[in-house]
């Protein structure tokens, strides 16, 4: 079966970074386009970034275009998402996913960007 466990999360000041890690398997890794979700409380699903299977293409949200970087490692069926110069808007529980629509995604990991 599919599993995909996120981890990294935590909590940090306007401005700070966190590296999440999507730890796969259950699935042929190499061969999928990988994204990240997030949820902000009382919000719905919103995507942030994709990869593609090779990890040669990738794809941002315009809010957080230049500030976070989706990386795909096919050896290790790991997917990272760096994030650099947080704010509170990013704060929210991050997914990662097999699909835009978050049908298939692992348990989240809670970020939390506050002063």
């Amino acid at each position: 079966a599919v599993q995909l466990v996120e981890s990294g999360g935590g909590s940090v000041q306007p401005g700070g970074s966190l590296t999440l890690s999507c730890a796969a398997s259950g699935f042929t890794f190499e061969t999928y386009r990988m994204y990240w979700l997030r949820q902000a409380p009382g919000k719905g699903l919103e995507w942030v970034a994709d990869v593609s299977s090779s990890n040669a293409f990738k794809y941002y949200a315009d809010s957080v275009k230049g500030r976070f970087t989706i990386t795909k490692f096919n050896d290790r069926n790991t997917l990272l998402l760096q994030m650099n110069s947080l704010k509170i808007e990013d704060s929210g529980v991050y997914y990662c996913a097999t699909d835009r629509e978050g049908t298939t995604r692992g348990q989240g990991t809670r970020v939390t960007v506050s002063s």
